[in-house]
This record gives structure tokens, C-alpha cells and sequence, in this order.
């Protein structure tokens, strides 16, 4: 039988834009029929993507043309962080499936406001967070809720990388702009940590700040602000204590992405991209060790398609079966809330060297 056709959107068409429209063409049944992007070079870029399907894209310049002009089922938004609500604001109401860029905000009130809208309307909400669809950390993910490594106790995870890429207008370059490094990057990891131990943080402690990337870049006389390196310790509600180490400035790291979780039976690590996942069982003392090994793979067809190990195809087949009414919303815009809120404790915990309580966030 035929595909069900969808008819896609795309609102923000920079890097990450792009990045979804090579995903779309690869998804069965997708169709770009729109895009909306102030900036005409970003435009180019994404009529470059499109190829020989850019005939068949009207173009326009924001996401209230857009959302009126009756030719789309989807929008993406991959639009600068800071513009997600005003960018979202006329696309509610609509009927459009909405699959959101993280962070889903960058401040907490901006992003209440669109849990409330998104809970509110009948269409699919999906906030973007594509690391929970890199295969290996699925599979790292299943293997703990299936109990391979006893009850969960301790989670860790290191993101060892390059500094932020540049970005049309050095937005990125600003707190003010991105809700800060630990907001724009590492909600990815608050996320994960929220589904890996399937509890809420209660406090959080956040040493972090800019030591070594864009010390010497001035954009209009303003030094960027943001942090390029940190630790952030988690306690969540269930007793499960979480870990976070980021290093920007360490690209020549082999794994860009070591997860390891500890329960009271096992541990069980992911490297990514090299895919391995690694099973070690408790032993006793001085006895040998029993650790197994498997790679996980990826789908060539979904590594080609971007920059997140694959996991921005296998989102998208996620998020279509949603559209469609033939799967359920799994990274809801809640989801993006209460990264965005742990991202934002960290941010305070390391401008202010303290604790920060997530109830004093009104959590």
C-alpha cells in the first residue's frame, strides 16, 4: 500500500534546518512543502538541501505566513533558541504537528507558556531531543529498564567535544540568546537522565565556566559568555545520584559520548560513536572479571543523513507515525520544560557557586 504523504514545514533553515531536511528525505512519505527563514543566505542553504525537490517549496519569511498558507500538516522548528515561542505563537491553533528544536525555550516562563499551548491542542507536540535515538543509547537505555544491571544507583555521563559551531548572526555566542551552555547543550542530558532514572531532580550542583573557547572573539565590543567546561552532580527524587562532565574544547577525543550507569548487580556502559556497549557484573573481590561486549549498529542510511550518530532519522520515523495517529508522542513538551529547568539550575548553580534546589524553580 502507498505512504501516507505528510506535508512538511521547516522553520529556521541554518544548520540544524538543513540537517532535518536531508533526514526528511530519506523518511518515507515526508514531503517539504514550505519554509520560513528571515535570513535569505539560510534560505539558499536549504533550497541547496532540497535539490531538484526545492521546486515544489514555497518560501516565506516567518512562521505566521507559514502556519496560514494552508500547505503544511508538520512544522519543524530549528529556529535560534530565543525565537522558539514567537516562533511558535502563530503556529498553535493551526491543527500542525509541531516537532520543536531543543531547548524547547530559554527560560523557564517561555516554556511553560508552551507546555500550556502544546497540552492544549489537539496535534502532536514533540520537543527534539534527538540523543534519546542514537541506537547504542536506546539500546543502553532498554537494557537498564529491563533490569541488566540490578536497581540503578549511579549515572554518568561525559561529553567530550568541539566548541560550538558558528551560527548565522553569532547567536550562540550569548547566553541571552541560547539560555546558556548548560540550557542549549546539556538539556540533552537532563533529558536523558529524567528517562534513564524515570524520576525529577531535586537539587543541583554546577562547577563550570569559559576557560578556553572564544576568550578572544568580540561580537559588536560584547565577549561571548558561555561556559566550555563543567561538572554537574544530580540528585533525583528516587535516590539515584547523576553526573554530568562537559569538555567543549576536546575534539580529539575518540567517544565524544561515554555513558556509564551503576546499579547494585551491574555496570553498563555506551561509547558513542563507536557503538559499543559494554556489560560488566559484579564479581567479588579479586575474582575475574566477566564484562561482555557488543556493538550496536546503525543504519548507513541514517548515519549519511546527519550529525547525531542517526538519531535524527530514527526521531523523525517516530514523529511521523505520531502525525499520522499510528504512535504516541514520546518526548512531549514537558519533557522539554523540566530539561530546560535543570539546565537553568545548573546555569545558576554555576554563575552563584551554590546548591541549587529545583523547588526554588517552582519544581
Amino acid at each position: 500500500m502507498p505512504v501516507e504523504q505528510v506535508r512538511y514545514g521547516l522553520v529556521g533553515t541554518g544548520m540544524m534546518g538543513v540537517e532535518h531536511l536531508a533526514n526528511l528525505a530519506v523518511t518515507p512519505g515526508a514531503v517539504v512543502t514550505a519554509i520560513a527563514d528571515p535570513t535569505e543566505a539560510s534560505l539558499g542553504w536549504a533550497r541547496e538541501a532540497l535539490g531538484a525537490r526545492a521546486d515544489g517549496v514555497t518560501a516565506f519569511a516567518d512562521s505566521g505566513a507559514l502556519a496560514k498558507s494552508g500547505l503544511v500538516d508538520a512544522v519543524i522548528v530549528a529556529s535560534p533558541n530565543n525565537t522558539h515561542r514567537d516562533v511558535l505563537t502563530p503556529l498553535f491553533g493551526e491543527g500542525i504537528a509541531i516537532l520543536c528544536e531543543k531547548p524547547l525555550a530559554t527560560t523557564i516562563d517561555d516554556a511553560r507558556w508552551i507546555v500550556e499551548q502544546a497540552e492544549a491542542s489537539e496535534a502532536p507536540f514533540w520537543t527534539a531531543m534527538e540523543y534519546r535515538y542514537m541506537p547504542p543509547a536506546a539500546a543502553f537505555i532498554d537494557e537498564i529498564h529491563g533490569g541488566a544491571i540490578g536497581a540503578l544507583k549511579m549515572l554518568s555521563i561525559r561529553e567530550h567535544r568541539f566548541p560550538f559551531l558558528p551560527k548565522v548572526g553569532d547567536w550562540n555566542r550569548f547566553a541571552r540568546n541560547t539560555g546558556g551552555t548548560m540550557v542549549e547543550k546539556c538539556c540533552h542530558f537532563f533529558d536523558l537522565m529524567r528517562l534513564i532514572t524515570q524520576s525529577e531532580a531535586v537539587r543541583v550542583y554546577c562547577s563550570g565556566g569559559m576557560d578556553v573557547n572564544h576568550l578572544d572573539e568580540r561580537y559588536d565590543g560584547a565577549r561571548p559568555d558561555i561556559i566550555d567546561n563543567s561538572y554537574t552532580t544530580i540528585d533525583f527524587a528516587n535516590g539515584v545520584r547523576a553526573m554530568l562532565d562537559l569538555s567543549m574544547f576536546a575534539d580529539g577525543a575518540e567517544n565524544q559520548e561515554e555513558i556509564a550507569a551503576v546499579g547494585d548487580a551491574a555496570r553498563l556502559e555506551v561509547l558513542i560513536p563507536e557503538g559499543a556497549l559494554i556489560h560488566s557484573p559484579r564479581v567479588g573481590f579479586r575474582n575475574p572479571k566477566r564484562a561482555t561486549r557488543r556493538v550496536v549498529a546503525v543504519d548507513p542510511v541514517a548515519l549519511d543523513a546527519g550529525s547525531h550518530h542517526g538519531s535524527t532519522f530514527y526521531e523523525h520515523q517516530k514523529f511521523i507515525a505520531a502525525v499520522r495517529g499510528e504512535g504516541a508522542v514520546e518526548v512531549t513538551a514537558r519533557d522539554g520544560l523540566m530539561a530546560v529547568a535543570i539546565g537553568t539550575a545548573a546555569e545558576i548553580s554555576a554563575r552563584e557557586h551554590r546548591v541549587v534546589e529545583m523547588r526554588e524553580l517552582g519544581f
